[in-house]
């Protein structure tokens, strides 16, 4: 039986082209999401972009036929503007709010005895709804199950002999025909519990697993465990063009991947510049308009960024690290700038770090990655415990998407980091609260 799919407006700016992706059934977008959309058009963020985005493919649609009565999608379904109906719900709802006459015009459906499904990133819209007896999903496409979400590193047990002859030879053939390439094999001793080694499947032949490259010490910053180890030895490969970094706070993630790129676009000058990102998302409540020039707004939300820089600076230039802080940032070798001022541009031959990858859409980090030109490395950090955009979870964030998306690709790597090494008080935080 076919189905119909009323849409709220946090669907549609999540992913601009949700309402192609129901098959053959019908999806109704309410007059009010259309509203909704119009009051974000002139935004200058990703909310704005989305809104501008639904309201030309919708524009598209509407030459096709009327999209008062319906226009066929290219899957065969029918894609319906709706204007408000009378209230059916309860004298308790009232319809000035927008969630109500989205939900109305739901209800007013299931009146009519027809298959309706009002799909909403609201928690408290789908408990409204379940209230007044509608079904509501959550928007699953691109969805990924956090259960099976790729470690990047797994364990195996193998024979003493084995682990020596890995030593001797650098390279053996894989223990499991199933890992993915740039994945990190932990080889234990069934027989001496002391005797380990790690290495990499080889991205150009899968059945090896060949050693780890001598390891590095970019200024001056030395990994503290194996998972460290492991992020280095991506962050350093110029073969891999995407890396992904996912841990709890504390972990280095961010730290290891500055010192990396600073190593790589400064020192060695493989790439041009080094440009650091993040998306601008207040935790708690928002501090409202900030003054200043670009820089000096961006210095407010990029605290963790200038933090790490200063420290680097410090193990590496004790005497003048901020004047040399300065001089790379003036002399354009760092780059630092949040997401919306990447869209649009295109960056050949730099070193990209996407920091706090979590509060993205997975449409927005599509968006992001796309912008990276030839011989560029994109490397996207975060932590999808720790999100603060309200229609993100765990699940649906751009960050787990793409590790999800792009496992077994010969240029991408991953490490999902476990240990916190900021402090004592920093790891106990991360485990018990």
């Amino acid at each position: 039986m076919k189905k119909i799919f009323i849409l709220d407006t946090n669907v549609l700016i999540h992913d601009p082209l949700s309402f192609t992706k129901f098959e053959d059934n019908t999806v109704i977008i309410p007059i009010s999401v259309i509203e909704e959309l119009d009051t974000f058009k002139n935004a200058g963020d990703e909310r704005g972009r989305s809104a501008r985005i639904v309201s030309r493919k919708l524009d598209a649609y509407r030459v096709k036929g009327k999209l008062s009565t319906g226009v066929k999608t290219e899957h065969g379904g029918t894609l319906i503007v709706e204007l408000d109906r009378p209230q059916v719900l309860p004298k308790e709802f009232k319809l000035v709010d927008m969630d109500n006459r989205i939900l109305n015009n739901a209800h007013w459906h299931l009146k009519k005895k027809q298959n309706v499904i009002l799909v909403t990133k609201d928690i408290n819209l789908r408990l409204k709804a379940e209230a007044v007896g509608l079904v509501a999903q959550d928007y699953e496409a691109g969805k990924v199950n956090v259960d099976e979400l790729y470690p990047g590193i797994v364990s195996e047990k193998v024979s003493s002999d084995t682990v020596d002859k890995f030593y001797k030879d650098h390279v053996i053939a894989s223990p499991d025909k199933d890992l993915s390439p740039n994945e990190f094999v932990v080889l234990h001793s069934k027989d001496d519990p002391k005797k380990s080694a790690i290495g990499r499947v080889d991205p150009a032949d899968t059945s090896k697993v060949r050693a780890l490259s001598p390891e590095p010490s970019p200024w001056g910053i030395r990994p503290l465990n194996k998972e460290q180890r492991c992020a280095m030895e991506l962050l350093m490969d110029d073969s891999v063009k995407l890396v992904t970094l996912l841990g709890a706070a504390g972990t280095g993630k961010t730290l290891i991947t500055l010192v990396c790129g600073l190593q790589k676009s400064v020192e060695e000058n493989i790439y041009r510049k080094l440009i650091i990102c993040r998306p601008i998302v207040p935790v708690g409540k928002d501090i409202g308009f900030i003054p200043g020039t670009k820089e000096e707004k961006l210095s407010t939300w990029m605290g963790a960024i200038y933090d790490n820089l200063e420290f680097i600076m410090d193990k590496r230039h004790q005497e003048s690290a901020m004047e040399k802080f300065e001089y790379l940032l003036q002399n354009e070798k760092i780059e630092i700038a949040s997401v919306t001022h990447i869209r649009g541009r295109s960056l050949p031959k730099q070193y990209m770090i996407v920091d706090d990858a979590q509060n993205l859409t997975p449409h927005e980090i599509k968006t992001i990655l796309s912008r990276a030109g030839e011989g560029t490395k994109v490397v996207v950090t975060g932590d999808p415990y720790q999100i603060d955009n309200p229609y993100l979870d765990i699940a649906s964030n751009g960050l787990t998407y793409i590790v999800d998306r792009m496992r077994g690709q010969k240029l991408y790597g991953h490490i999902t980091f476990t240990k916190t090494e900021r402090s004592q008080l920093a790891a106990l935080v991360a485990e018990l609260l």
